[in-house]
């Protein structure tokens, strides 16, 4: 729907085992493929890391900074090694798909304003250059372009990308099969259409239905708002229907109304009859509410029938004017597929508790008969103390205009103008103490979130969090701000591409600037900065590519998250090692991360001996130790484990891991068996080098990549936890996984640090003779496996809850609490 809102209704037995040992086989030779592939990567990303730490690099700085003091010539040169890079990566089409796009939305305004408006120019908020790149597309406002027109008459579009295989709405349906309801008694969902008329219109959206219904037991309604249409007879043919017949012409606004005081759902689901519902659009937006009872009202991504982006929620500015967020943009952009909190959404597709509804009194008939009664909702739900959040995962097709037309001079779109008075005389207080100018802070006005902190975290790339622990101390600080109320920005170093795990990442309520945000980060930050509170830089080679873009004044409150330190880390394993050209790449990281570090207004580490360091060498810097990571929810008490399984856990791309697992196979294991013939190890962590592959065998097994459910089953049955790395920095993730789960634990000096009370609930040793011993202890006593497991898990509900960490990190970034505002 546009802005102002819009109501237009819208074998034998060993043949069989010969097979699956067949496929058993196949399966294991996957298995170590992929593993091989994975170890390949991972040596890859070494070889990365050892050429940005080179003398190469080094002697080649002043090329670069030649570069930047000729812009043009190195603008040149990115775009000649991105496109080498989108070749050879794939997205080449999709971002020459996404260019051809957006310029041709530039003509398209270009062309109307100079129809229409000529002597109309961009806001100063917007320019037109900025419209290219810009996330979002053009705000309206005062001197703004009108959208192009999307009425039948502004004849025919061109397909967009990703186009939808929709025909035109039809004067005439024939549905392809018979339509049938349900009728439950007491359904969860109640579907309300409204409706003038236009049947064909309204028999398309019911198809839709019928093709894509809700999980949860629901009901149709459809109210004939008396318009005299003999074909509205086609529809009381409709079995399980509810179709009420209006006795008298109400208007759209107190046709729904009415129509939904006669539903019997738990939810109301507001449904335009000039609409589509696309597969699972339903049962997300009751997910939703299902999920959050925060959650007042939420609404579907709205897409025109040729796949171009409708609406992803709407912006109501503070002159009560509004912005459809998107519009006519490429709707699998990442700009409009997380959800999060916006001001209204359009009526079309929205849903609200039923209960809720009707204590607000609905639709405020003020606005019959139509236009801004879904905004004035919007706001009234969150005058009560709920969210209003757009839910990209709900997409449906909007035939816009079908019922009411596009002419706000004339008709029902008359009613615009004096509703937007209205709306704007109810709201005024608000609209300006919430809302920003027309135009103005657009990062911010998307989300709500004028008073809220708004932070810019970096990243190498988007958390893996079943993978490494890297990622799951990433996932936790990302939590934690985002229970504190922020609002929270992630930017992927590389690669820019969505991954599997993006999708994950963007339910919680994160916007990803991923490649479908076409700004590199030199643009993105100079239009956007202005709108940040904070900038987080994670680990030393992601941050040092983008400070140099962040030095400006004024600036964001900057810090930089070290996750360990790294150059600590690789002494240890020069110390233990004797490599001198790791010791020479050592050095070179130490020089990397205190330039760093006197760089920022915050050095975060995930444990007080670190930023003790960091103080010691430099004194007065502002070091902070947080908690790593939290655990939502605390496993009970547990009996000790059967047989005499020994686990340990980690990614194999880390190098401790990798010589931490040859010194327990080698060093320990033989120590075990003397003493417990039937132990056995399990090496469990994604991407094991061939040097961990090598290691299975009768009495160790290596799982490669297991998911959090499968190694939730690994803990579970394995009876005592092995943590035995003897280089590292920062706080070990498989420690306090292990505590957390009640497994008991045998780790070292180096797997303790920074835990605090580690050394009352575990044996900690470097010895490999007294490291066998206490593990053979834990294979046999059930007493001390039980006390052992009682304290672990006692320590982590007190030094690794969600609060714990959240308080850590909010001091850690300068903040007491969450929220300060913006003025426009």
């Amino acid at each position: 729907m546009s802005f102002p809102p819009n109501v237009s209704t819208e074998q034998s037995t060993p043949q069989k085992d010969i097979a699956a040992h067949k496929q058993l086989d196949h399966l294991h030779k996957v298995e170590r493929a992929l593993a091989e592939a994975n170890a390949t990567i991972a040596s890859l990303r070494q070889q990365v890391d050892s050429f940005e730490n080179s003398t190469f690099w080094r002697i080649t700085y002043p090329a670069r900074v030649a570069l930047k003091r000729a812009p043009r010539l190195a603008r040149l040169m990115r775009l000649s090694l991105k496109s080498v890079w989108w070749i050879a990566s794939g997205q080449f089409p999709t971002r020459f798909q996404l260019y051809r796009l957006s310029r041709a939305q530039l003509h398209q305004i270009r062309t109307s304003a100079e129809l229409t408006a000529p002597a109309m120019t961009a806001p100063a908020a917007v320019s037109a250059v900025e419209l290219i790149n810009a996330p979002r597309t053009l705000p309206p406002g005062p001197g703004a372009m009108p959208a192009p027109p999307t009425s039948e008459a502004s004849g025919p579009k061109p397909p967009a990308t990703g186009a939808l295989a929709v025909s035109p709405m039809p004067v005439e349906f024939q549905p392809s099969r018979p339509l049938l309801f349900p009728r439950h008694a007491e359904p969860v969902l109640s579907i309300v259409i409204p409706t003038y008329g236009q049947v064909p219109v309204t028999l398309r959206c019911l198809q839709s239905i019928v093709d894509n219904p809700p999980t949860a037991p629901y009901e149709v309604i459809v109210a004939e708002d008396a318009s005299g249409d003999p074909a509205i007879a086609r529809l009381a043919e409709i079995r399980g229907l509810i179709l009420i017949e209006q006795p008298r012409n109400l208007g759209f606004l107190k046709n729904c109304n009415d129509a939904a005081k006669k539903a019997a759902g738990r939810y109301l689901h507001f449904l335009n009859n000039d609409t589509e519902v696309l597969p699972g659009a339903f049962d997300a937006l009751v997910a939703r509410l299902e999920a959050d009872p925060g959650v007042g009202l939420t609404g579907s991504k709205l897409l025109f029938p040729d796949g171009r982006l409708q609406e992803a929620g709407g912006v109501i500015w503070n002159d009560a004017s509004g912005w459809n967020v998107g519009r006519n943009d490429a709707p699998e952009r990442a700009a409009y597929n997380w959800p999060h909190e916006v001001d209204y959404i359009s009526g079309a597709s929205i849903l609200i508790p039923r209960d809720l509804f009707e204590t607000l009194d609905g639709f405020d008939e003020v606005f019959a008969p139509a236009y801004y009664e879904d905004a004035d909702l919007a706001f009234r739900v969150r005058q009560a103390g709920y969210r209003v959040i757009f839910e990209p995962k709900s997409r449906v097709i909007h035939h816009e205009g079908l019922s009411h037309g596009t002419d706000e001079a004339s008709g029902v779109k008359a009613y615009q103008a004096r509703n937007r008075e209205i709306m704007l005389s109810r709201w005024k207080d608000t609209l300006e103490a919430d809302h920003f100018s027309p135009g103005a802070h657009v990062l911010r006005a998307t989300a709500r979130a004028r008073h809220r902190r708004t932070i810019l975290i970096v990243d190498h790339y988007v958390p893996e969090p079943d993978r490494d622990a890297g990622s799951r101390a990433t996932m936790c600080v990302i939590r934690a701000l985002l229970d504190a109320g922020w609002l929270v920005k992630f930017w992927p170093h590389a690669p820019r591409a969505r991954t599997p795990y993006s999708p994950a990442l963007e339910r919680l309520g994160v916007e990803i600037l991923d490649y479908t945000s076409p700004p590199e980060f030199p643009e993105w930050i100079a239009v956007n900065g202005a709108d940040l509170d904070h900038v987080m830089l994670m680990r030393p080679t992601v941050a040092r590519w983008y400070m140099p873009y962040l030095k400006t004044s004024p600036r964001p409150f900057l810090s930089f998250y070290g996750v360990d330190i790294h150059f600590l880390r690789m002494m240890r394993e020069v110390d233990l090692t004797g490599d001198d050209a790791l010791r020479h790449d050592a050095e070179d990281m130490r020089d990397l991360e205190i330039d760093l570090w006197r760089q920022v207004d915050s050095i975060i580490y995930l444990a007080e001996y670190e930023a003790a360091l960091v103080r010691e060498i430099l004194p007065g810097a502002p070091a902070h130790a947080v908690t790593p990571f939290c655990f939502r929810d605390n496993y009970p008490a547990r009996a000790p484990s059967s047989g005499a399984t020994i686990l340990f856990v980690g990614g194999f791309a880390h190098p401790p891991n990798i010589d931490a697992a040859k010194w327990l196979v080698e060093e320990v294991m033989p120590r075990v068996l003397a003493a417990m013939p039937d132990a056995r190890l399990i090496l469990a962590g994604s991407k094991p080098a061939p040097a961990v592959l090598a290691m299975a065998g009768e009495r160790v097994r290596v799982t490669g990549y297991v998911t959090d459910e499968e190694l939730e089953a690994l803990y579970a049955s394995a009876r005592v936890a092995a943590a035995p790395p003897r280089f590292g920095a920062g706080v070990k993730g498989k420690v306090v996984e292990a505590l957390h789960h009640g497994l008991p634990l045998v780790t070292t000096p180096i797997g303790a640090e920074g835990i605090p009370g580690i050394h009352d609930v575990c044996a900690i040793t470097e010895d490999s003779v007294v490291f066998a011993d206490a593990i053979v202890a834990l294979l046999r006593d059930d007493a001390l496996w039980r006390e052992r497991s009682d304290r672990g898990r006692a320590l982590i509900e007190v030094e690794f809850s969600p609060r714990t960490l959240e308080e850590s990190l909010l001091r850690a970034l300068g903040e007491g609490g969450a929220g300060r505002s913006r003025q426009t």
